[in-house]
């Protein structure tokens, strides 16, 4: 069980009638990863977190945690698990440190002596005495990271953590991801913001009406994107004719005085040490790579990421 991956499912389907919601899905989160889930609206990603937690039943296939079956093993399988789905929910009335004191009640006598350390890691001591009713939507998701926290996880699963947040917000959240990665806490997010998994995620999932389109390291993905060059020259149309014979260079095509293709970097080297022999001065020559975003919409036939709030039954 100690050398279970954080996070396995195994043919993991869930049906609510006609719906598939999700459908036949294997996914591995490693010790250590910061792992991105990603799928436009509707494709499942809320509902796989629900099954991990064991707050819905899949209809086939087999979720764990560190080796252990939510279903089957009841809550000793959240046993360093932690986290929040669709938004952390508190008792408005309350403090800060008092919907802690509450939380850490339910769960075990030792939490209770770490309430000032993770409201002092989620920069909300100052705040812990106020109701969290006039705390700021940001505040809440701070709040909630550090309940979370109290039971000093090993697998975190967060939501759309940085969702409703301004952009302030959105940067303290992800500097406080990365310093719990830093901690080596696994962390399973699930996210709709494309530049926020570029910026934090080793690994990534990427999810399509329910099943998983691409799933493996980011750095992987990103190094299938094609690359071209845009090249603006004093002489476009000469410049155009000698790319077309150049060797190396490909899909050449000449827009509004600017040329376009795609070559190696030594075609490059060739193509520009060319042109200055032929007296043709470069004004501009760029380098352009697919972004994740061009990734995703091509993985997942043009859909948008768009947030992703399933309604179950």
């Amino acid at each position: 069980m100690t050398d279970a991956p954080p996070v396995a499912t195994r043919g993991l389907v869930k049906r609510y009638g006609e719906i598939v919601a999700v459908n036949g899905v294997d996914l591995t989160v490693e010790p250590g990863d910061v792992f991105g889930y990603l799928g436009p609206n509707g494709a499942g990603k809320t509902t796989l977190l629900r099954m991990l937690l064991g707050l819905i039943r899949p209809t086939a296939g087999s979720a764990e945690l560190f080796g252990r079956n939510p279903i089957v093993e009841g809550a000793r399988a959240l046993d360093g698990v932690a986290g929040f789905v669709e938004g952390p929910r508190f008792y408005p009335y309350l403090s800060g440190r008092k919907n802690l004191r509450l939380l850490a009640d339910y769960d075990d006598g030792h939490s209770r002596s770490r309430i000032d350390e993770v409201l002092e890691l989620v920069e909300l001591r100052d705040r812990a005495k106020d109701r969290v009713g006039g705390y700021s939507h940001g505040m809440r998701q701070r709040l909630g990271i550090a309940a979370s926290l109290l039971r000093q996880p090993r697998l975190l699963l967060l939501d759309e953590p940085t969702t409703g947040l301004d952009p302030a917000g959105m940067r303290d959240m992800r500097d406080l991801v990365r310093r719990l990665a830093r901690e080596g806490i696994t962390i399973l997010l699930s996210s709709h913001l494309l530049y926020e998994v570029e910026e934090l995620c080793n690994r990534v999932a990427i999810i399509r009406k329910g099943s998983i389109v691409y799933a493996g390291p980011l750095g992987d993905l990103l190094a299938t994107a094609t690359t071209g060059y845009r090249l603006r020259a004093t002489e476009p149309e000469r410049a155009h004719l000698l790319a077309l014979a150049h060797s190396g260079i490909d899909q050449t095509v000449l827009v509004d005085s600017e040329l376009r293709f795609k070559a190696d970097d030594s075609a490059v080297a060739a193509l520009t040490i060319a042109l200055g022999q032929a007296r043709i001065g470069i004004t501009t020559l760029v380098h352009e790579t697919a972004s994740l975003e061009e990734l995703f919409l091509g993985l997942t036939g043009g859909e948008s990421s768009d947030h992703d709030r399933e309604a179950v039954a």
